[in-house]
């Protein structure tokens, strides 16, 4: 398994992966609205500080398993941000469910990129859970996609990374 993200405050958690490069690669996966469809969501990214971010969920286009019933609702969601930080190619941020930020921040590590996510400003430990699923979910797709490799099936890795988080945040175990 591929390193858990990491809280780092009580509303605060990190995600860090080595990607295949160039930078710019990395980059255009997080601002392209057709390549970001493909491993987390699609939806314009007004490029510049204030700008809006349209993001819209459709898990179809990143895996073969249908939603699970929890999930359904959210088919087809949208989710409104503003961005926080654009500075090609090294950092995007926005706000992201409500009040959160999410920060990527990219650095060349030779032929690599360090991918760093960082979600703050987290409402609730429960939500922390979800979010880290999701993130090292999504980021799996994404790395996948990126080494040409077939793709993880986006929601059971959730429900397995589900219950690795909720174990290790809540301190608890999650019923299938």
């Amino acid at each position: 398994m591929t390193e858990l993200a990491q809280k780092l405050a009580s509303d605060m958690v990190r995600l860090e992966r080595v990607l295949p490069g160039p930078i710019e690669r990395i980059w255009e996966y997080l601002v392209d609205e057709e390549k970001r469809s493909l491993w987390f969501a699609g939806g314009p990214i007004e490029p510049r500080v204030g700008g809006v971010v349209q993001l819209v969920f459709d898990h179809d286009k990143i895996t073969d398993e249908e939603y699970p019933e929890r999930f359904r609702k959210h088919k087809g969601a949208r989710e409104t941000g503003k961005v926080l930080r654009y500075e090609p190619p090294k950092t995007l941020s926005y706000t992201f469910a409500g009040n959160s930020e999410v920060t990527f921040e990219l650095t060349a590590k030779g032929s690599d990129v360090l991918l760093v996510l960082t979600h703050r400003r987290i409402a609730s430990l429960e939500n922390m859970t979800s979010f880290s699923s999701g993130w090292h979910a999504h980021v799996d797709v994404l790395e996948d996609l990126l080494r040409e490799r077939e793709r993880r099936q986006f929601w059971s890795n959730f429900a397995r990374l589900e219950a690795e988080y909720t174990r290790i945040i809540l301190g608890k175990s999650k019923a299938a």
